[in-house]
């Protein structure tokens, strides 16, 4: 045999020797990981405390990773805490209450809508017509769940949250008053309560805004007995127009330097 068939010899059989070595590692390797997979399985099935840490651990730093890239914290239950429905699921008679609340007092139709069913159901066990339920949101805060006067009454219906402390006891206390069907909820008790001390709807009504003890109610509950006429034909079907916004009407434009003797100014009237 020539050198040089000896040297190809030689290659051939280092090669050889080298891919059975590699072949043995790479058994043994997938061999090894086989049987700490098993013993991870194993030890899991024993050891549940284990698997529920495990998980724990991974679904954080998922989480980490997400809110990096995001750049902001998420929560993907977050829709769960939203006061909002969607008003084409409403019953024609609500959704249309919805979507005129909506306009005329410039809040978005999904949180009304939600407010609206929830009136209505409630409306159903207290014996109150819903439009009435509404008509005193309306008035007391805008739908302005955050509202709160100069005597302390707070939320949606403008409840005082002080004097019926107790009635958010059962919803977790007083904060619950900014809770926008809590506040509901509470404040159709209060109303029912009012109605039935006082004896009618107008006496009751006095009583809610707290001029039981007055002649005068500062028109309170005309206001809110027009605003409940008003939802009731709505919710009939009828046509009901709304408020029209002022209109910013300028006569005549500011001028820094009005020529001598010209004494026209700017005059900005509402209307």
């Amino acid at each position: 045999m020539t050198a040089l068939g000896r040297i190809g010899k030689g290659l051939r059989t280092f090669a050889s020797d080298i891919a059975e070595g590699f072949f043995e590692i790479t058994h043994n390797g997938f061999a090894l990981v086989g049987l700490a997979v098993v013993f991870c399985v194993v030890s899991l099935a024993a050891r549940p405390d284990w698997r529920e840490t495990g998980e724990v651990q991974l679904r954080s730093w998922l989480q980490e990773r997400h809110i990096a890239a995001l750049g902001m914290q998420v929560e993907l239950d977050a829709i769960d805490r939203a006061t909002a429905a969607d008003p084409q699921e409403l019953p024609k008679q609500q959704a249309a209450v919805a979507y005129w609340l909506s306009k005329k007092y410039r809040v978005a139709p999904e949180p009304l809508s939600a407010l609206v069913a929830e009136a209505y159901e409630i409306g159903e066990h207290a014996k109150l017509d819903p439009t009435l339920i509404l008509a005193v949101m309306a008035v007391e805060s805008g739908f302005n769940p955050f509202a709160q006067s100069s005597v302390g009454a707070q939320g949606l219906m403008q409840v005082m949250t002080g004097v019926h402390s107790d009635k958010y006891e059962n919803f977790g206390g007083k904060l619950a008053a900014f809770d926008p069907v809590t506040n509901l909820r509470v404040g159709v008790k209060v109303l029912q309560e009012c109605i039935q001390r006082a004896g009618s709807l107008q006496a009751g009504l006095k009583f809610y805004v707290g001029a039981a003890k007055r002649d005068d109610d500062g028109g309170y509950a005309d206001k809110v007995m027009a605003e409940h006429a008003r939802l009731k034909q709505v919710a009939a079907g009828r046509q009901v127009p709304l408020p029209q916004p002022p209109v910013i009407r300028t006569v005549a434009p500011l001028s820094p330097a009005p020529p001598a003797g010209d004494d026209k100014v700017a005059v900005m009237t509402l209307s």
